[in-house]
């Protein structure tokens, strides 16, 4: 079974962390959300998440994909820890995927994982950084190699299926989309 760590920051996109954490469960992957401290999260726009876990008690685990929600100060809170760095370093290292979506993709440009790669963001949050060692573009949702990044909250369910097809393959994505009913 596919193994997905979301670590929840306060002031997270509560629509992209919903949706994602729900698509992922109805193909029926493990995942396990992790507050990076013992509160419950507070997300963007004052919806309560409690997590199943702290990130201290995860952070050894393994996985086969991380996916960074989004929003504002949200992101900025999974940048500022230094536990998410590190993740996203093994991660890349041992060759899994890592998702991040909305605001969050500036984690993975301070990380470096973005050197040399195609992806995408919200309009405007990279603005404040020199992003010329990656080509930024406009695409709902943007896959080069093991990295996966979508634009904001608009585009969550598309990029949460299209997790669940990298994961567990076109099948598995047919089976969650269709009872979706999406026009």
């Amino acid at each position: 079974m596919a193994r997905v760590l979301i670590p929840l920051a306060q002031g997270c996109e509560e629509l992209e962390a919903v949706t994602i954490i729900d698509l992922l469960r109805r193909a029926e992957i493990e995942v396990i959300t992790a507050s990076l401290d013992n509160a419950p999260v507070k997300c963007a726009r004052g919806t309560v998440i409690i997590a199943d876990t702290n990130l201290g008690e995860i952070i050894n685990d393994s996985f086969d994909l991380m996916v960074l929600p989004g929003g504002l100060p949200g992101a900025d809170n999974l940048n500022a820890d230094s536990r998410i760095h590190q993740l996203i370093t093994r991660l890349a290292d041992e060759g899994k995927h890592i998702g991040a979506i909305c605001a969050a993709p500036k984690v993975l440009f301070e990380n470096g994982i973005l050197n040399g790669k195609k992806a995408t963001a919200y309009p405007g949050s990279l603005d404040a950084m020199d992003t010329s060692r990656l080509s930024l573009n406009n695409e709902a949702i943007q896959i080069d190699g093991k990295v996966i990044t979508s634009r904001g909250p608009g585009t969550a369910m598309d990029f949460a299926l299209m997790l669940i097809e990298i994961l567990l393959g076109k099948d598995a994505r047919n089976q969650v989309e269709t009872p979706l009913q999406r026009i």
